[in-house]
């Protein structure tokens, strides 16, 4: 699992070309402790001997011990933004300071991850450093920061682009279908403009934290699209359940009775469900549906509930 980008996310040098690479990569593992190829879409671990490039059977997060995919990616986000970028990783007492850097001239993404065993050699503030546990209490709250949502503790839009990708490609990978929602708060604005942003922004809390209450929080996650709407993404879910879910969380929402300074706010939501079955859709592709299910959804009245040919319960 991620647990800090170094540079804010800013960058910090230019790619390396595949003859680089193919020139250095011995000096890199003098100088490095551990040094490997990466495909940060497939999660793979690649082999490279001369200008041959073979993917192995391991996958690239098993490395860390976690059991899952990391929650923030710099090899992902090197690819997206052709930037290296730096970490802090953890891995039970160990700290390592990883830096990933974009390969240029190959015919898939291929990501090279250098690794150095930081554990020892950096400190912030005062305190015991020799089992790295400040440290790692530091490297979790960045993190945070990073990919979750300020107001709401959820994922933020960050998140989703890193995340969703991943996930779409282990979907396919293991022949399962993947279930995404994209819901709606519906009168936000219409609360904002009664009670004022703060009451605006306790009812989008409340809403919120109904979604953990219904979804597997080891394998699905949910994350803050923007403003008023959140999406949700169920690995290994078909459409079906996935309508359940968020029938679940749409009559929650309904039955809410939000209490601030002896004012009770009421509101709805508007869900919209896409389920990828056979077809290969990009993340963009996915969230452009499960939002227009949404939009049927509100153009249906509000407080509802749209999928694949499932009708809207008269």
């Amino acid at each position: 699992m991620a647990k800090s980008l170094v540079n804010g996310g800013n960058g910090l040098s230019e790619n390396i070309s595949l003859s680089k690479l193919e020139e250095n990569l011995t000096f890199f593992r003098k100088m490095y402790d551990a040094v490997r190829l990466v495909d940060p879409i497939n999660k793979r671990v690649m082999e490279y001997n001369g200008d041959k490039k073979r993917e192995t059977d391991s996958i690239c997060y098993d490395y860390w011990s976690k059991g899952k995919i990391c929650d923030n990616c710099i090899s992902v986000r090197a690819h997206l933004t052709n930037k290296c970028y730096l970490k802090l990783e953890q891995s039970g007492d160990v700290i390592m300071m990883v830096t990933a850097m974009p390969v240029e001239n190959t015919d898939r993404p291929i990501i090279i991850e250098l690794l150095k065993n930081a554990t020892e050699s950096m400190m912030f503030g005062t305190g015991e450093y020799s089992g790295g546990h400040l440290m790692k209490n530091v490297i979790t709250e960045i993190s945070d920061k990073i990919i979750k949502d300020e107001l709401t503790g959820l994922y933020n839009r960050r998140y989703i682009d890193e995340r969703l990708p991943a996930d779409i490609v282990r979907s396919a990978m293991e022949e399962v279908p993947i279930s995404v929602i994209f819901m709606d708060v519906d009168n936000l604005k219409e609360i904002n403009d009664v009670y004022g942003h703060i009451y605006g922004d306790k009812t989008i809390v409340e809403v919120t934290n109904i979604i953990p209450n219904y979804i597997n929080n080891d394998s699905d996650w949910a994350a803050r699209y923007g403003g008023d709407e959140f999406v949700i993404c169920l690995n290994n879910t078909t459409n079906k359940q996935a309508y359940k879910i968020a029938e679940g969380i749409r009559r929650n929402i309904a039955e809410m009775e939000i209490q601030f300074d002896n004012k009770t706010i009421r509101t709805t939501a508007s869900l919209g469900i896409y389920t990828t079955n056979e077809e290969s859709l990009t993340a963009e592709e996915i969230l452009t549906l499960a939002d227009y299910k949404m939009y049927e959804a509100k153009q249906s009245g509000k407080n509802a509930s749209v999928g694949i040919n499932i009708d809207i319960p008269k």
